[in-house]
């Protein structure tokens, strides 16, 4: 892709951006099949998961409102769904769990949940989990990658213990730790035993995609 087509997409994601703000469904299909002769995944890319990260951070900045948040990820699932391939009558169960540790705050883990689903990966949405509830999701459905969000640091800090005894059943698995205090402590992750951290949604397409082997 050249710098024009580059420029033209950033562009693209922008007006996506601007018609999830105002909850204009039409147009925002409109911007989605504007680079129709693009596979569905690099429009995803380049369009979607940009446009859903910018309006996250302008949340957290306090430039837009919670419900303005909430109707754009619907939007924005509604439209990747209606474009996207029919899934298999029986599809198998999802590789990728979705949780808020200890937490009550969601909006964070309800914007990884809209970005995954408009980048086409099916995710377990736990909800609120206690360190129990979460090491039996993992033990009893075999999840490859969870993704945990926090806001408060004694939650994050309850993030060892779910590494350590999900690793005691299944080394495999790998826990992705987001949330406040991991982007205010870089090296939070790390102590806690997390296999990697990111401070936006879009972290979290590139690195369940990495996780689970998927050309990213």
């Amino acid at each position: 892709m050249n710098a024009r087509d580059d420029s033209g997409l950033q562009a693209l994601s922008a007006e996506f951006e601007r018609a999830l703000l105002s909850v204009d469904r039409p147009e925002a299909q409109r911007v989605l099949g504007a680079q129709g002769g693009l596979p569905l995944t690099a429009r995803l890319d380049a369009i979607v998961v940009p446009a859903l990260d910018r309006i996250g951070d302008a949340w957290e900045a306090g430039a837009v409102a919670l419900s303005q948040v909430y109707m754009a990820g619907r939007v924005a699932e509604e439209l990747i769904s209606a474009v996207s391939p029919p899934r298999p009558r029986e599809p198998r169960p999802p590789r990728v769990a979705l949780t808020v540790l200890e937490d009550h705050h969601q909006l964070g883990k309800r914007m990884v949940a809209s970005t995954l689903g408009a980048a086409g990966h099916d995710v377990a949405d736990l909800g609120r989990t206690t360190v129990d509830g979460l090491v039996e999701h993992v033990r009893r459905d075999r999840y490859e990658v969870v993704l945990i969000s926090v806001l408060m640091l004694a939650s994050a800090r309850r993030v060892r213990e779910v590494v350590e005894r999900v690793a005691s059943f299944d080394p495999q698995v790998k826990v992705v730790v987001g949330g406040a205090p991991f982007r205010l402590d870089p090296e939070l992750a790390a102590r806690v035993g997390a296999h990697a951290t990111g401070p936006s949604a879009s972290d979290a397409v590139h690195l369940v995609r990495r996780f689970l082997g998927e050309p990213r």
